[in-house]
């Protein structure tokens, strides 16, 4: 839980760090889930690179 809401009233969202794995968190929706992701800075340096050559 995130936000501190029941995540059971909600139509939750649930990560896992491994595909297939036991769900690592949980949260209530996706913006809760952007907000945890923001707040945690877990995508400073996270880049994709691409090149039209």
């Amino acid at each position: 839980m995130y936000c501190g809401s029941d995540v059971a009233t909600h139509d939750p969202i649930y990560v896992s760090e491994a595909p297939g794995g036991e769900p690592t968190g949980s949260f209530c929706n996706y913006a809760c889930l952007q907000s945890h992701v923001e707040a945690e800075g877990l995508t400073a340096g996270a880049a994709c690179e691409w090149s039209p050559q």
